[in-house]
C-alpha cells in the first residue's frame, strides 16, 4: 500500500511541472466531495494502536 501511494505522490509531482497546478485541484474536490476513500485511507493511518 505504501509503494502504491509512492508512486501515486510520485506521479502528481511530475504532472506539477506543467503550468496547470495540479494538487490544489485534487484537494479542493477531496474537500468538497469528501469520497469514500479518503476517509478510509485517513481511518487506516490513524486508527493504529500502539
Amino acid at each position: 500500500m505504501r509503494i502504491l501511494w509512492f508512486f501515486i505522490l510520485l506521479f502528481i509531482a511530475i504532472l506539477e511541472i506543467s503550468p496547470i497546478p495540479i494538487t490544489p485541484l485534487i484537494l479542493i474536490w477531496i474537500v468538497l466531495f469528501r469520497p469514500p476513500w479518503f476517509y478510509n485511507l485517513v481511518i487506516k493511518i490513524y486508527d493504529k494502536q500502539p
